[in-house]
């Protein structure tokens, strides 16, 4: 479990599904994914995540808002093998609720997730992507002080080229650049 001053990053449980699976649907959330998870993908996404958590000791958290117990999203590190050049690598991501958004969730959350990569699982590097549009998670990305690889954007293996959200642009950030 990673803690900050307002979430708990931890483990994800049963209870989280209806939730995430709510969220996960909401179309201001899911406006730069390719559509909304049903309850069986979010099922397999949770134990997808807590066995990437046994084995990585890390994966997309359960993000939860200390101060009410509400799940609010995820926010953390993937560990992602796909073919393109920068990877293997860990992945910086977060999807939280349009509710929490704009109160520095994310920015929060993905900043303690990065210094637990860097800290504790050791990680020389971390990256992070999206589609061009996406320009809040591109500003949390700015904001924690990843830069831009015009040269490594890609268009992402896990849908046809043609597809309207194919094309991505990678951020990256060093150890010895984060704050």
């Amino acid at each position: 479990m990673i803690e900050t001053q307002r979430l708990l990053l931890r483990r994800w449980r049963q209870d989280d599904i209806p939730v995430f699976t709510e969220l996960s649907a909401e179309p201001a959330v899911i406006e730069f994914l390719p559509g909304a998870m049903t309850t069986a993908q979010v099922e397999a996404f949770i134990r997808s995540h807590n066995a990437m958590c046994d084995r990585h000791r890390t994966c997309y958290f359960a993000a939860e808002v200390k101060e009410t117990g509400e799940l609010a999203g995820f926010i953390g590190l993937k560990y992602q093998d796909f073919d393109q050049p920068f990877a293997p690598c860990f992945e910086l991501g977060w999807r939280l609720a349009s509710r929490y958004w704009g109160k520095g969730y994310a920015t929060e959350g993905a900043r303690a997730a990065m210094q637990h990569g860097f800290d504790v699982l050791g990680l020389e590097e971390i990256v992070s992507f999206t589609v061009p549009e996406n320009t809040r998670s591109r500003n949390v990305m700015e904001r924690l002080g990843m830069h831009r690889d015009e040269a490594g954007d890609f268009a992402h293996p896990a849908l046809p080229a043609d597809h309207r959200l194919s094309q991505h642009v990678l951020y990256r950030i060093r150890k010895n650049e984060a704050a």
